[in-house]
């Protein structure tokens, strides 16, 4: 049977973007004439590791020549860089070569590499074992993920025998296990436009000034909720740090909170005299927001449960108000007692 033919990014895009749009495997795959199971298969690549593009199909690993291997050395011991990726990337530009980050790591662990990426020293006089001389090799490994968060946690714990290493969890990696409110990297915004996007009923994309050098393109299912003239320059609670989803052919790269009931929805109103870009806190949760949450670590899953708003229409956080310092509370308009998402 020959190779089918691959769906495009924009293809996998749509797929989503119907996703997000509440559509059915059924109706996503009338609507664009794919298959029931192409169409599952991309919606669950997107919601394990928020993937839309298409992944390298599996083949034997590649392996460096000798000359490559060299260099790989040389670049591995005088650049210092902070991930493997990173490195990955210096290598095929000194090189030309096409290779993945998975076959840089297990070249540099044949060659005797130990440790942070930035820190690697290999020691002197250091063996070069096989992969094969390690059998729990894609036990020890196989959890490896790109993700930057993550990137400056691999170690390599094996002993010359094979086994693994226990050894104690970093400041860091505790750090990562923290999941409250303070990983989202709530701020005020403000909808500078807002038009409905062509062929759908519900979507909005928006221009939103979160305090950033230049807006963000955010695009929201809120047309059937909210007159689009009601969106025009009008301030929100703006979640920033959300990785980035196509909807409708659209990257949005944030997303407007909002109190929600069964038959109603509203915007989160910030404090009078809050101003783009100020951020919103909550009293006993003063960690740092990530960059950009993981949807492996599923945090959002985690913490959004938490959130409501109080009798008083007030959004909190397990009974945290949301607050910016010195200006107020968020609220909704009418909505008490209901979900904030």
């Amino acid at each position: 049977m020959g190779r089918s033919e691959e769906l495009s990014d924009f293809q996998r895009g749509t797929v989503v973007g119907c996703h997000l749009c509440k559509k059915s495997v059924r109706e996503i795959s009338a609507l664009l004439s794919l298959p029931r199971s192409t169409v599952s298969s991309v919606i669950l690549k997107w919601k394990r590791g928020g993937i839309t593009t298409a992944l390298p199909r599996s083949g034997r690993p590649h392996k460096l020549n000798e000359g490559d291997r060299q260099v790989l050395e040389r670049v591995a011991l005088e650049k210092c860089l902070p991930s493997v990726e990173a490195l990955t990337a210096e290598f095929q530009t000194a090189t030309g070569a096409s290779v993945s980050s998975r076959t840089v790591r297990r070249e540099l662990h044949e060659m005797g590499f130990r440790g942070r990426v930035s820190t690697y020293n290999k020691p002197k006089g250091a063996s070069s074992p096989r992969v094969e001389s390690h059998p729990k090799y894609v036990a020890v490994f196989g959890h490896w993920t790109a993700s930057a968060s993550i990137q400056n946690l691999l170690f390599f714990f094996l002993t010359p025998g094979g086994e693994k290493v226990e050894n104690k969890q970093s400041p860091l990696s505790q750090e990562d296990t923290r999941v409250d409110i303070s990983r989202l990297d709530l701020r005020v915004g403000r909808i500078i436009t807002a038009v409905q996007l062509p062929e759908t009923d519900s979507l909005y994309m928006k221009q939103v000034d979160v305090g950033e050098a230049s807006p963000r393109t955010v695009v929201s299912e809120l047309a059937k909720h909210v007159p689009v003239e009601q969106m025009q320059n009008r301030m929100a609670v703006v979640l920033c740090n959300q990785m980035p989803a196509e909807m409708s052919g659209v990257v949005s790269r944030a997303v407007i909170m909002c109190a929600c009931s069964p038959d109603k929805v509203e915007i989160l109103d910030p404090p009078s005299g809050a101003l783009p870009g100020d951020r919103v806190t909550f009293q006993g949760c003063s960690g740092k927001p990530d960059k950009e949450l993981d949807p492996e670590n599923k945090v959002w899953e985690q913490i959004q449960p938490g959130l409501r708003t109080d009798g008083h229409c007030v959004a909190t956080y397990k009974g945290a108000a949301f607050e910016v310092v010195g200006k107020g509370v968020c609220k909704s308009q009418t909505l008490s007692d209901s979900e904030v998402k």
